[in-house]
């Protein structure tokens, strides 16, 4: 499909720069394929779900996974570098992309540190071990495991998209913010924001109407801010992410959906998740592995009933999921209600629960697999 499908006008003032407080009063737009478009809020949750409805979420959780340095040993001038790291490959080595990227070279030592500190941990050392030709590199560092977590997370900053690092600063407050209530597992350079909606409060109104929450592990890579820059979808390659499906957790799907519960994804890492896990016939697996699942219109979903997201950058591969689970032309309109009515897009913005385009599905799948019913 062509990419400029995908493609529509945002107003700067829309991008959201902070959360709303509490962060369930953020704006719910409920989209249902055929039926138009609702106004409502997370905290409407608990009313438009159902008794024996499963919410899936990522528990990972967000690292300080921007580094500031300067590259050393190669000359007298050593230039500044920033580095975002993205994907783990073991204790002591990372893939990042690198701001400068042409200042580096194999063989490059960078030095992350605050010199002046008085620590064993002054300075971070990272050797240049690969680069690709579009510039991302492997380093390898001078530290290895829970030493290496320590220096990176006195170090680093918290890693907001460039549509909000851009307009203002880092603080203090971005390290609650920007991570979700679930956050558990480290690893993620961008957070699973559909998850930053739910609260403590939200949750056991949930569970009180009979609503359970599943988690799901998918390790946000950098690559989620990439914009997709080939003219045909075909041609776009997904960075792959690490992500784990339980058999515990498989095992109380499966048995939730067969029981007429739906399963209600919360962002596009957990559905992904789930979808690479499913079987053809839905049945969900134990996964734990890499995923560079791309979804597109055409896809065939298995696992997943409903959705709840967040609004996404035009021309990005997340609009695209979102217009292969609800319709193209269904979430061209509702994305020109949310900016018509004041949504707040983006990581830090509204949310909306979507519902499934089911027009390509045969009567019987539709009758067992129909969330309306």
């Amino acid at each position: 499909m062509k990419t400029d499908l995908f493609d529509f006008d945002l107003p700067a003032d829309r991008i959201a720069l902070r959360p709303v407080a509490p962060r369930e009063a953020a704006r719910l737009l409920v989209v249902k394929p055929g039926q138009g478009a609702e106004d409502r809020t997370v905290g409407d949750l608990p009313d438009l779900l159902r008794a024996g409805d499963c919410l899936v979420v990522n528990d990972s959780k967000v690292i300080a996974a921007r580094l500031k340095g300067r590259r050393i040993g190669r000359g007298e001038v050593e230039p500044a570098i920033e580095a975002t790291l993205h994907k783990r490959i073991d204790g002591s080595h990372w893939r990042a992309f690198i701001l400068g990227a042409k200042k580096v070279q194999v063989g490059d030592t960078l030095r992350f540190g605050s010199e002046g500190r008085v620590c064993f941990l002054d300075q971070l050392d990272a050797h240049v071990s690969h680069k690709d030709e579009g510039g991302e590199v492997t380093l390898s560092f001078s530290f290895t495991g829970p030493v290496l977590d320590q220096a990176i997370g006195e170090r680093g900053d918290m890693p907001l998209p460039p549509y909000i690092a851009s307009k203002r600063p880092t603080d203090d407050q971005d390290k609650t913010d920007y991570q979700t209530v679930f956050a558990r597992e480290d690893g993620s350079v961008a957070a699973p924001t559909a998850g930053l909606h739910f609260t403590p409060a939200l949750l056991e109104r949930l569970a009180g109407h009979g609503v359970a929450v599943h988690k799901v592990t998918l390790h946000v890579g950098a690559g989620t801010f990439l914009p997709v820059k080939v003219d045909d979808t075909a041609e776009h390659k997904m960075h792959a992410e690490f992500g784990v499906l339980t058999a515990a957790t498989a095992a109380a799907l499966n048995a939730a959906r067969a029981k007429g519960g739906r399963i209600v994804a919360v962002g596009s890492t957990a559905l992904r998740t789930l979808e690479t896990a499913a079987d053809d016939d839905g049945t969900i697996r134990e996964f734990a592995g890499d995923t560079a699942i791309f979804i597109t219109p055409g896809y065939r979903f298995k696992a997943v009933d409903l959705m709840l997201t967040n609004f996404h950058l035009p021309r990005s591969t997340l609009f695209m999921l979102v217009a292969a689970f609800s319709g193209l032309d269904t979430m061209q309109r509702a994305y020109r209600h949310a900016i018509d009515s004041g949504y707040r897009f983006y990581s830090y913005g509204d949310a909306c629960l979507l519902y499934p385009d089911l027009s390509f599905r045969d009567g019987a799948e539709r009758r067992t697999r129909n969330p309306e019913t």
